[in-house]
């Protein structure tokens, strides 16, 4: 083969492997595009499902507190309505001890 085939030959393979590495940083570049683009939608989504799961827990949180809140209301109430009977029981022992006191009173200053 004579050199100027040769050296037409490296040329031209110098030029083919220019453009294979030319189309391979293309497509390198592409890839890292997209990776990068599927990569934003993961963490977008990430973080779509770590709002929802909040707020999935702070809605089950205030619905805990509200249902402990009745409890303890209605605890409050169960035992001021069994103090209104105990005192309901017991106000005519008091009203008769207060008039016997007041009576024993009047009757010693006499």
């Amino acid at each position: 083969m004579p050199r100027p085939e040769v050296l037409e030959d490296i040329k031209s393979a110098e030029s083919d492997a220019d453009d294979i590495v030319a189309e391979a940083e293309e497509d390198r570049e592409q890839r890292l595009s997209e990776a990068r683009k599927r990569a934003d939608e993961i963490r977008s989504e990430a973080e779509e499902e770590a709002r929802e799961l909040k707020e999935q827990r702070l809605e089950e949180a205030r619905e805990d507190i509200e249902a402990e809140r009745d409890r303890i209301l209605e605890e409050g109430e169960a035992d001021r309505e069994q103090l209104e009977a105990l005192a309901e029981e017991n106000e005519e022992d008091a009203v008769a001890y207060a008039v016997e006191q007041f009576e024993e009173a009047v009757h010693a200053q006499t």
